[in-house]
């Protein structure tokens, strides 16, 4: 062992160690954790992949490997499935509806580049996630390295370990499924905040009426407290059903104690009500219904779960009252 206090070799290797941990920072880590949050739906457990892969990436000689990102992708992808396989029971024991943990203003830190064009790379919306966990979990591998990371096939099938032919398959089969139970909806800013508002105005203000004209006919409602918090145990259809239940559930709370802020959740108009303690209670995301209802909401979605609003806990300070006189929200 080398204790010569003069020697530059212990330096070099730790100045080289750091200049490691940049590059996979700078380079790396944004695109791996947007295919780990896709594949996952979980972006606690996302990072945790990317952690364990630099942690694996830290202890290979750089020198072995021909192409970083590649080698890097298909770590992440082989932990995710072997995550995904872990989890498989949980999922299947799990109490309610499941619904992604929430990406609540940082959506555009979860996509693989801000300059990628293909047609789902910037896409998190909540029925975007949960297509894709219809999805078979190499199925929905290979749809996300080809169609949304746009890896050749000959790449998806060394990261995938099947052939080329085989992949080509997933894709399809993959990409027919998101098509027929995914559209995506395109509308303008202005229009997706006075939808948000229009429907916390009439939430506080307890107006059913005005609540279901805010809702398209055949709009659901998907709530996620995974036995830890109040939550409808299965989807609600239909507009006037489901402001009957959102203002009924509202008189239930005494809103004077509680706090809210806007936001952006998975892309979609949103808020995060908060305790007046500062705690999360749960997170919004409206998604708008476009051309076919239009100025109208298609689906909300109501994210409870205690576990999936941690990370929620430090915005707690830009929140605001709740003023039902000023028909806020």
């Amino acid at each position: 062992m080398n204790t010569n206090p003069t020697d530059p070799a212990p330096r070099d290797s730790a100045a080289r160690a750091d200049a490691r941990a940049r590059d996979f920072e700078q380079q790396h880590s944004r695109h791996l954790r947007a295919l780990a949050y896709r594949m996952l739906g979980s972006r606690a457990d996302a990072q945790d992949i990317v952690q364990d892969a630099w942690l694996r990436w830290s202890e290979v000689d750089p020198s072995t490997v021909d192409n970083d990102r590649a080698f890097l992708s298909r770590t992440v992808t082989n932990l995710c499935l072997d995550r995904i396989g872990s989890a498989q029971s949980r999922k299947e024991h799990y109490v309610g509806m499941w619904l992604p943990e929430p990406l609540v203003d940082d959506a555009q830190d979860w996509s693989p580049d801000p300059q990628d064009t293909t047609e789902f790379a910037q896409d998190v919306s909540v029925a975007f996630m949960l297509t894709l966990e219809r999805l078979g979990p190499v199925e929905r591998a290979a749809f996300l390295l080809h169609d949304v990371f746009g890896l050749g096939y000959e790449e998806v099938a060394r990261h995938l370990q099947r052939s080329e032919q085989a992949c080509r398959q997933l894709v399809s089969r993959a990409r027919s499924r998101v098509k027929g139970e995914y559209a995506r909806c395109q509308v303008e800013d202005e229009e997706r905040q006075r939808l948000l508002y229009a429907f916390a105005q009439a939430l506080v203000a307890g107006d059913v009426e005005k609540l279901a004209g805010v809702l398209a006919h055949d709009a659901i409602l998907i709530t996620d407290g995974g036995g830890l918090a109040t939550a409808i145990p299965q989807a609600m259809h239909g507009g006037d059903r489901i402001a009957k239940a959102l203002v009924g559930f509202n008189k239930s709370v005494d809103t004077a104690t509680l706090r809210y802020r806007t936001a952006v959740v998975n892309g979609l108009p949103g808020y995060v009500l908060y305790t007046a303690e500062g705690a999360p209670l749960q997170a919004v995301a409206l998604s708008p219904a476009g051309d076919d209802a239009p100025g109208r909401l298609q689906a909300v979605y109501i994210i409870r779960n205690p576990h999936k609003l941690q990370h929620l806990v430090a915005s707690a300070g830009q929140s605001v009252p709740v003023s039902a006189r000023s028909g806020s929200l």
